[in-house]
């Protein structure tokens, strides 16, 4: 099955292997670049100690030659010794003895540096001789008599240093950064291959195919997407059979009564008496009537199978609700010769429900008592409501003295689109009533079931609702 071109903003976006790679690979950089500036700095700084260790030892080497001679103070040094002590293979050392009014007593007098501000005080600096970068280090001595002392170096072999160190840090973990990246990019192409599958395997897969996607999972992560999806697929196949479903039952059972109204009309049409066409009316009306709740019921079972996931259960006055329903039934029960009662409404009665579930299954309850749950012929028809709370629920029960029904029955009426010999015989009816009841009961976690009437013939259909808790 061909696969619809992916739009150019989704092209535009990257990959997801490219986004890991980059998540990982940005903060490592930094903390690499971060790292080695810190041990550069930390290398050079000892370094630095180093070269300036080496110029002080100079400048005290100097300051060792200075004698107090007659004529004042001198620097008892000669060419070959000077030579020696200011030696540098690679660095031109330049230096300058002072005496305390400033006047150069040997050296290079135009070497100017910054003074320390209090004597026996070793100051280092930087400064400028000759067009050259000098690092100097500046010693006063007060013994045998005032001088200053001042040692300078240029500074080629400390960038030389520096550069090393930059280049034999930087270049050997920028390589291996490099080589990290090409690995993570396999390493995390290898495992995202399950779910590249996953999703050719969804994107190759026939609108009707909702059968599960196979999973070949290398990760927890991946497995859980495998099994939502394929929780999905059995969701809306779920839903795709209660529409289909749906679509049978109306086209099923809309046939008869439909069938009907148009003989009835087409009998009415035919004949000239108006008799005729007032009760040929009167049984359209009443066909009409069967329709309509016959697509009440469909269109309600159809909701229950579609809310099976979006039902808000919450705190349902379940005595209010039975006594507003009971209400709307009794001018129904009156007009058909039975006597509809209600027990148990003495006591407040809190469930966990939902009021349009509840007033869905209490209908359906009466209306099926009303239509099959009359007595025989010569005896009175009772219906009973009966609200019970037992150990942690409250039990709701409807109760009739009609022909009642037998296991089997019960079992086989809680069946979609079954209906029982009394109904069958009196031509009313879909056998949705029961499944309605059933499956709302499902909804608000609710047990529902049939059973004999406690007192004589007749049948009694309860629901068990969970009491609500209080805190």
């Amino acid at each position: 099955m061909s696969t619809a071109p992916a739009p150019a903003d989704t092209l535009a976006k990257p990959s997801l292997r490219a986004r890991l790679v980059r998540h990982v690979l940005l903060p490592l950089a930094l903390t690499w670049l971060l790292g080695s500036a810190v041990t550069v700095a930390v290398a050079y700084h000892f370094a630095q100690k180093a070269f300036d260790r080496a110029l002080l030892d100079d400048a005290y080497a100097l300051a060792s030659r200075v004698r107090f001679l007659p004529q004042g103070l001198a620097l008892e040094l000669s060419s070959r010794e000077m030579s020696t002590v200011l030696f540098d293979q690679s660095e031109s050392i330049y230096f300058v003895v002072r005496r305390a009014d400033g006047s150069a007593m040997a050296g290079h007098p135009g070497l100017r540096a910054p003074m320390p501000r209090s004597p026996d005080t070793i100051l280092f600096a930087e400064a400028i001789y000759e067009g050259q970068p000098l690092r100097t280090v500046t010693l006063v001595q007060d013994a045998p008599d005032n001088f200053t002392v001042m040692v300078g170096q240029t500074t080629r072999s400390r960038r030389t240093l520096l550069h090393d160190v930059l280049i034999y840090s930087v270049v050997p973990q920028i390589a291996l950064l490099l080589l990290l990246a090409l690995w993570l990019r396999g390493i995390i192409g290898l495992e995202l291959r399950p779910l590249n599958a996953l999703q050719r395997s969804v994107e190759q897969r026939d609108a009707l195919d909702l059968t599960p996607v196979p999973v070949s999972a290398s990760s927890r992560d991946i497995e859980h997407l495998g099994t939502a999806i394929n929780a999905l697929l059995g969701r809306v196949s779920q839903s795709l059979q209660a529409q289909r479903e749906f679509s049978g039952n109306v086209a099923h059972e809309l046939r008869t009564p439909l069938a009907g109204i148009r003989a009835l009309a087409e009998y009415g049409l035919a004949r000239a008496e108006p008799a005729v066409w007032r009760e040929q009316l009167q049984r359209i009306g009443a066909s009409e009537a069967r329709a309509s709740r016959l697509v009440e019921q469909l269109l309600a079972l159809a909701l229950a199978d579609e809310a099976d996931a979006g039902v808000q259960n919450g705190p349902v006055a379940l005595d209010e609700v039975v006594r507003e329903t009971v209400l709307r039934y009794l001018p129904r029960a009156d007009a058909a010769g039975v006597d509809l009662g209600v027990h148990g409404l003495d006591r407040p009665a809190h469930v966990a429900g939902n009021v349009a579930l509840i007033e869905g299954i209490l209908g359906n309850l009466l209306d099926n008592a009303l239509r099959y749950g009359r007595a025989p012929a010569g005896q009175a028809s009772t219906l009973t409501v009966e609200l019970a709370c037992e150990g942690g629920g409250v039990r709701l029960s409807v109760i009739d003295n009609g022909p009642g029904l037998t296991p089997q029955e019960r079992q086989h009426l809680m069946r979609r689109g079954v209906r029982g010999l009394h109904a069958e015989r009196l031509g009313q009816g879909a056998g949705l009533g029961l499944a309605i009841v059933a499956k709302f009961a499902q909804l608000t976690h609710a047990r529902f079931e049939l059973s004999h009437a406690p007192a004589g013939p007749g049948l009694c259909a309860s629901v068990d609702f969970q009491l609500l808790s209080r805190s």
